[in-house]
């Protein structure tokens, strides 16, 4: 999932489908995946390319673009679907593209550890896996309860416009 606006706009759908900034960012972080699952699968293609959702949220309904990746896994997948986890990580979505310098600038310009925030969490019942990432997070630390959430940018970011992306996606409702 890369790209989200109010739904609530007139023309929200256009309006995100034409933006040249969103579909960049969309179509790199779609690739980036791609190539990732091609470390640990065969035949990896895009079978769906950048669809909209609707999510609704206490503050309103969004839109957010999304696609899906498939491949094949190796029969024995099961007995190193760890192995295939971290080869995997961190995740595409997170990190952006180029994949190992964005990292470098990702933990030059923190000033924490993110922990388990965007990291994987899932459930595997010995058949299927399903799994996030742990893009909304909320953690409680001494008492303190912390909510954490962030949002993609790139040289084509309207820093007011990814702020309040970021607001958007923070009043998803947690099920």
């Amino acid at each position: 999932m890369k790209g989200t606006i109010d739904a609530t706009l007139p023309s929200a759908t256009r309006l995100l489908m034409e933006d040249e900034k969103e579909a960049a960012e969309h179509a790199t972080i779609v690739d980036l995946i791609r190539n990732d699952l091609s470390i640990v699968a065969d035949n990896v293609s895009v079978t769906r390319y950048r669809y909209v959702d609707t999510l609704y949220t206490n503050h309103g309904p969004i839109l957010q673009t999304s696609s899906e990746i498939s491949g094949v896994l190796p029969k024995n997948y099961v007995d190193h679907l760890g192995e295939i986890l971290f080869r995997l990580l961190p995740a595409g979505s997170i990190t952006g593209a180029p994949k190992h310098k964005t990292i470098e600038i990702i933990e030059q310009a923190e000033e924490y550890e993110r922990g388990f925030y965007t990291g994987i969490t899932g459930y595997f019942d010995g058949r299927k896996l399903d799994s996030a990432v742990m893009i909304r997070f909320i953690e409680e630390q001494n008492g303190q309860i912390f909510f954490k959430s962030g949002g993609g940018i790139t040289c084509k970011s309207d820093l007011e416009n990814e702020y309040n992306e970021m607001k958007q996606k923070v009043y998803v409702p947690i099920y």
